[in-house]
């Protein structure tokens, strides 16, 4: 069988020649394929090829009900799992004018915060290990395993809650979640100045981060780039803060801005927004309002006929959830703008010119899940 000339080195430059990284390779993280053009280690060019998990989600949105597409979208981003669920129930309460209980918004600020903390952890855990670093991993599974539990005891599962619902959420609060909630949070407050001392301050991390992969404020911009990506290139980007919901306008939180824009950079970003999500978690866990948790909605939903988009802040971004109603019990048109895919995108750019192994550390701190850019 003939090989195609573009896969061996060709004769005018000896020294070029391309590889595959992925689709099953361990820093992609999941199905992702990455052609890479190569001069010795140098990289020269990269090119991501997607769809190895393409699952059709936007289409299956269409065939399903109002109240049953959310819980595919818990499989996008599947460590944002209740922002996806809240950013599809909100857009459906805005059709229909729904305002939900004070005590359901607290709740999903809850979650939702507790969410972002437990994928920042595994995120900072496995940033560590890309790059060789073993420790790392345990000690951010030691709190990320108690929020589990807590989700588990409310939400009935770990991972993939569908707890977010149309009018609220779907149960009320374990007997135990406040309790357990000031626990973890305590005992996070304690343990956090050893991820500085495991990665932040390690001089090894430092060497494999600082100076790599720099996305610029005017490339991020360009290319759509959100959450901590963005932010770690100087873009204020914070849904949560330019674009208030459920109740995120009354609370006190910094928006974690940095300028620099490589690799460490936005490993520090990720640090200051695990200490801002506790700060928001400190100022509702004794502020739960009483009352229900949900207000009932018919069976079968039927948007009014008309357009209706809402954005959430997810922990890698900015997801959007774009509905065409046309009046009956399933959308339709539904698009999922996910910060994933523009986040990818930066790759091919800050990646040229930098060394195979420097490969590595940055897509470390895009945190891509790939689930999500495919759909």
């Amino acid at each position: 069988m003939e090989v195609p000339n573009k896969l061996i080195p060709v004769e005018d430059a000896p020294g070029e020649f391309v590889i595959n990284v992925g689709p099953q390779h361990p820093s992609t993280h999941g199905v992702l394929r990455l052609r890479v053009k190569l001069d010795g280690e140098q990289i020269l060019d990269i090119e991501p090829h997607l769809g190895y998990i393409h699952r059709g989600i936007e289409k299956m949105s269409e065939s399903l009900g109002y109240k049953q597409f959310i819980y595919l979208t818990s499989r996008m981003d599947y460590l944002s799992a209740h922002m996806n669920n809240q950013a599809c129930s909100l857009i459906i309460e805005k059709g229909l004018q729904i305002e939900i209980p004070e005590r359901a918004k607290v709740i999903r600020l809850l979650m939702i915060e507790l969410q972002r903390l437990a994928s920042h952890q595994l995120w900072w855990g496995s940033a560590g290990l890309d790059m060789g670093a073993v420790s790392p991993f345990f000690f951010a599974f030691r709190e990320r395993e108690q929020i589990l539990e807590i989700f588990e005891e409310t939400c009935g599962t770990r991972l993939t809650m569908n707890y977010i619902t149309p009018g609220g959420v779907m149960n009320d609060l374990h007997p135990t979640f406040v309790k357990t909630v000031k626990t973890l949070i305590k005992q996070f407050k304690e343990n956090i100045h050893e991820y500085d001392k495991l990665l932040t301050g390690n001089i090894i991390f430092q060497k494999r981060t600082q100076d790599v992969g720099v996305l610029s404020k005017e490339l991020a911009i360009s290319l759509g780039a959100t959450g901590p990506v963005g932010r770690a290139s100087g873009i204020s980007c914070d849904v949560r803060k330019l674009h208030p919901y459920d109740g995120y306008e009354k609370l006190d939180f910094k928006e974690i801005v940095m300028t620099k824009g490589d690799s460490f950079t936005r490993y520090l970003v990720r640090i200051e927004e695990m200490k801002q999500s506790m700060h928001i978690i400190d100022q509702l866990i004794d502020n739960i309002p009483e009352g229900d948790c949900r207000v009932k909605t018919k069976a079968v939903i039927r948007l009014p006929e008309g357009e209706y988009y809402q954005r959430v802040e997810t922990a890698r971004g900015e997801l959007g959830v774009y509905i065409v109603s046309d009046g009956n019990k399933s959308p339709y048109r539904i698009k999922y703008r996910t910060p994933n895919f523009s986040n990818l995108g930066a790759l091919q750019y800050i990646a040229k010119g930098s060394k195979i192994g420097d490969l590595v550390a940055i897509m470390a701190t895009l945190d891509l899940i790939i689930p999500d850019i495919d759909r």
